[in-house]
């Protein structure tokens, strides 16, 4: 091969990985948040006030309406746009709402699953890690296609920890070779989520290591960094920094609270 070919077939492998990367860079990336309402007759959490407690109630309660709820948390941030919320695509999940990151092309969808249905909302977060279960939803356009569960970049839950009540009746294990991360908010999580999380195959970006509240300012910055393509340390950091902001138990505590990785 002349000198001169090389340069050209060079020069069009240089080309296409160029082409390729800056493809992966502006597709755009998706998070799907499961979220168990906070129910107190159903799961076994400290009783909070009853209208924050009562899993049938999306409008008011803890995990998901009320102040540091996900759905009014994010609605009210000036760096997400409320596409639109509907009613759940089944039974177990009373709302589904639908995010858009105003500067990085990155959508959130977020399941509000009926508090006493906490253990349907764990399995399909696991099946989600595994890979399973994919399925696309709109996001504000015929043509805005993303897709979810098992097809989304990141997948989160956040509630009580049902793994310190229940045993599930089976473990998604991995389904395919793609890169998932997940984030857990949930006590102690790193403890009761560890064997389901190595069997689905996904890498534990942020969880924790003991007693916490799973709200949301938590995982806005830890998505924050995770936008930012920061690493673990840095988001784990961003995480406790949020924590100790809303809850005031100090930055060591609560850099001790979130773990990142195995």
């Amino acid at each position: 091969m002349s000198w001169q070919r090389w340069l050209g077939v060079a020069g069009c492998v240089v080309f296409l990985v160029g082409w390729m990367a800056h493809a992966q860079d502006s597709a755009p990336r998706t998070v799907h948040v499961f979220v168990a309402l906070a129910d107190n007759q159903s799961q076994g959490i400290v009783p909070v006030p009853a209208k924050l407690g009562n899993g049938e109630d999306a409008e008011r309660n803890l995990y998901w309406g009320s102040a540091f709820g996900i759905r009014a948390f994010f609605t009210r941030s000036g760096d997400w746009i409320r596409l639109g919320c509907a009613q759940g695509p089944k039974n177990e999940i009373l709302e589904r709402c639908i995010f858009q990151n105003r500067t990085a092309k990155v959508y959130l969808v977020a399941d509000g699953y009926r508090g006493r249905e906490i253990r349907q909302a764990i399995l399909d977060f696991l099946d989600a890690a595994s890979g399973g279960g994919v399925e696309t939803v709109n996001a504000g356009s015929p043509t805005a296609r993303l897709a979810i569960r098992g097809g989304a970049n990141l997948v989160a839950y956040v509630g009580h920890d049902g793994l310190m009540d229940f045993q599930l009746v089976r473990v998604p294990e991995k389904r395919n070779e793609t890169r998932r991360d997940v984030v857990i908010l949930a006590c102690a999580s790193k403890q009761f989520f560890a064997p389901a999380v190595r069997a689905s195959g996904a890498y534990p970006l942020l969880w924790t290591t003991g007693l916490m509240a799973p709200e949301a300012y938590t995982l806005k910055s830890a998505l924050d960094g995770w936008i930012a393509r920061e690493n673990g340390e840095q988001i784990r950091d961003r995480a406790a920094a949020a924590y100790d902001k809303y809850q005031k138990c100090g930055l060591r505590a609560a850099q001790r609270l979130f773990a990142t990785g195995w």
